[in-house]
């Protein structure tokens, strides 16, 4: 008698990653929310970054994974952590800081599946097929109808659309790296390289125009933990994972459901609002993601 083939654990951390990866890369809103209050910006990444590069080196040294031999592979990942984590963050940062509303900046960060689908074919000659292409579009078109109502476009300093583009350019730029040049590296030390160096940067951005203030409530340790771990770690080794099996515009699209899970996530937390606008945005998005992942 032969026996039905199971559904193992790798079976099943595949089927549950793209939900897994939304989930938790959303609540990386919550971290920032509860944190950011309690430390100047560049001094709450770093600490949050310094904590993930512990974690993670510890549990390297412990299971005995070794640092890449090739230069060039350090580097590769170098550069990944500088565009992917450092530069897109920044970005964000600092555009809110320079008067962008929080809609503004995830409308223009919702572009990142249209340009990484434009460019994967030159670059990564992947194939987008005209049905994905029109899911992208209603990805594109769900996050603006979430976030419409806190579009605030005529307070927008150019400066602020600069940084917004920044952080654009990071994110689209540190996929696209990612998956041509650090597909071979074993995604632990990658993203302790990419983590550790991120942290650096933060940390040099911090000693040159911040004050290390630092107010260590219990909230703010909570949040350097949940960024720390839950998302830096859980987050990301799930979207490296995605990125490395399937193509880079069908992984990206997965960003459009952020926006949504966000707004629901600051509903159920923080008591705000959540329109008839908003929820039919949330239905288009899971539309367009479906039919980009077709």
């Amino acid at each position: 008698m032969t026996a039905s083939k199971g559904f193992d654990g790798r079976n099943l951390l595949i089927a549950l990653a793209p939900s897994a990866f939304v989930f938790l890369w959303s609540t990386g809103f919550v971290g920032v929310k509860l944190g950011l209050p309690h430390a100047e910006p560049f001094v709450f990444l770093g600490l949050r970054f310094a904590v993930t590069t512990v974690l993670v080196g510890g549990f390297m040294l412990a299971t005995g994974v070794p640092l890449p031999r090739r230069r060039a592979d350090i580097g590769h990942a170098m550069v990944v952590g500088a565009l992917l984590h450092f530069t897109y963050i920044t970005g964000v940062l600092e555009a809110l800081r320079h008067g962008v509303s929080a809609g503004v900046v995830a409308l223009v960060a919702g572009l990142q599946p249209l340009v990484t689908a434009a460019l994967a074919g030159r670059l990564l000659h992947e194939r987008v097929r005209p049905v994905q292409w029109l899911g992208l579009v209603l990805g594109f078109a769900g996050v603006a109808l979430v976030v419409y109502a806190k579009l605030a476009i005529a307070e927008t300093t150019v400066a602020g659309f600069a940084f917004a583009g920044m952080a654009l350019f990071g994110v689209t730029s540190g996929t696209l790296y990612q998956k041509r040049f650090c597909a071979g590296i074993d995604l632990r030390a990658s993203i302790a390289i990419q983590i550790a160096t991120a942290g650096l940067l933060c940390l040099a951005v911090a000693t040159a125009t911040e004050n290390f203030t630092v107010h260590w409530t219990g909230a703010f340790v909570f949040a350097v933990l949940w960024l720390a771990v839950v998302v830096s770690i859980g987050a990301f080794s799930l979207f490296m994972l995605m990125l490395r099996r399937g193509a880079a515009a069908r992984v990206t699209s997965l960003f459009y459901l952020t926006p949504p899970t966000t707004a629901v996530l600051g509903w159920l937390l923080f008591n705000e609002t959540l329109g008839p606008l908003a929820l039919a945005g949330m239905a288009v998005a899971v539309a367009g993601v479906a039919l980009a992942n077709r």
